[in-house]
């Protein structure tokens, strides 16, 4: 289930960031999915390697960070799929932000 509640918030995120930011572009909603389905595989298999070789610089900036390494992986994400653009680090890094927001809002807390 949190899988799937990682995907919805991962999904809305960049859509709702398509309508705001002009620079990011989504061909069509099956590129948004794919993209989505993508940005989880990416987070489960290199996200923990990319967070074990920034480990000293996540722990002099007190995890902030981790921020970044999210910001590289949704445009590692973004290389992977066809139609679809970030429109750059930026983006990604404002996409990686609204992105937890919304996981954390998501989240069941239990």
């Amino acid at each position: 289930m949190k899988l799937f509640i990682k995907y919805i918030s991962i999904v809305l995120a960049i859509y709702l960031l398509s309508l705001v930011l002009n620079t990011i572009y989504i061909g069509s909603f099956g590129s948004l999915f794919i993209m989505g389905m993508v940005l989880l595989l990416v987070n489960l298999i290199i996200k923990p390697i990319l967070m074990l070789i920034t480990l000293p610089a996540n722990l002099l900036t007190l995890g902030l960070f981790s921020f970044i390494v999210n910001a590289w992986t949704i445009m590692i994400a973004d290389s992977l799929v066809g139609n679809i653009s970030m429109g750059g680090f930026l983006n990604s890094l404002i996409a990686a932000f609204v992105i937890t927001i919304l996981n954390n809002l998501f989240q069941d807390k239990d």
